[in-house]
């Protein structure tokens, strides 16, 4: 099986690939914590392959993509202790044996090339990714597969946090979809407010990169938040909450 390990700044996801299967399985979480990663990743990982029958020897080859720099030891020394195997961890110089390009390499996170990685492979044809993160990122790629450019906003859950922390009256909410764009108390104005707003601004910002780039599309939506804005279900091609890993493991594969 193939591990992929993809760490960004909120949760850092394992996830299998099961070769025989052909699909992703056995996904879990850790959080991005710098003081408590090596706790974490040594009491709660051994646990979960346990649980799931699941042994170091099973695991042929570890992809690792990260956007968080200072846990990137800890990481590695973990597989190498735990799994015997030191991780293939993607960074600018991968990119050079890719079908897909981009013009500043050292500028470009491994998790959105990852993403464009797995989407052109995919489609061969020019795509917009939305990604859900700790950032919400529309990543524009070209029939020829190279990065046009990325726009970055605040992401949903990093908006309401930011609310929520910087006013002493205005309450932490749940990520609901209100039933109506006019907010009738707090808690709903906050909510009409974020969904609205923000299914608003990723039709606009879509719109935008189409009329400049003068091109048709494919519209993929990806990240843990991805499904959660329902107004948007007709403005995305396409979901795919693997699309991350799925281009982590073609990545890796490719420096093999």
């Amino acid at each position: 099986m193939f591990l992929a390990i993809d760490a960004g700044n909120s949760n850092v996801v394992f996830a299998l690939f099961d070769k025989k299967e052909n699909r992703w399985k056995n996904q879990f979480r850790l959080e991005t914590n710098f003081e408590t990663l090596g706790t974490q990743l040594s009491k709660k990982v051994p646990l979960y392959f346990l649980e799931h029958g699941i042994g170091p020897g099973d695991i042929a080859k570890i992809g690792f993509s990260s956007v968080v720099p200072e846990i990137n030891k800890v990481i590695t020394d973990f597989c190498i202790n735990f799994l015997g195997k030191k991780p293939f961890l993607i960074t600018p110089k991968s990119y050079t044996k890719l079908p897909v390009k981009t013009n500043r390499p050292q500028e470009m996170g491994t998790d959105l090339m990852c993403n464009v990685m797995a989407a052109y492979s995919k489609h061969r044809k020019p795509v917009i990714i939305v990604d859900f993160g700790t950032a919400l990122t529309f990543t524009v790629v070209d029939q020829a597969g190279e990065v046009l450019g990325v726009n970055i906003v605040p992401g949903i859950k990093t908006a309401i946090k930011s609310l929520f922390s910087n006013t002493s009256k205005l309450p932490e909410v749940a990520l609901k979809v209100p039933e109506s764009a006019i907010g009738k108390n707090t808690i709903h104005a906050i909510q009409a407010g974020i969904f609205y707003g923000y299914s608003s601004l990723i039709k606009g910002m879509i719109e935008l990169i189409s009329d400049e780039a003068k091109l048709e599309f494919w519209v993929i939506a990806t990240g843990g938040l991805s499904a959660v804005l329902s107004p948007l279900e007709k403005v995305f091609d396409e979901v795919d909450r693997n699309l991350t890993l799925e281009g982590l493991r073609l990545i890796t594969l490719a420096n093999d």
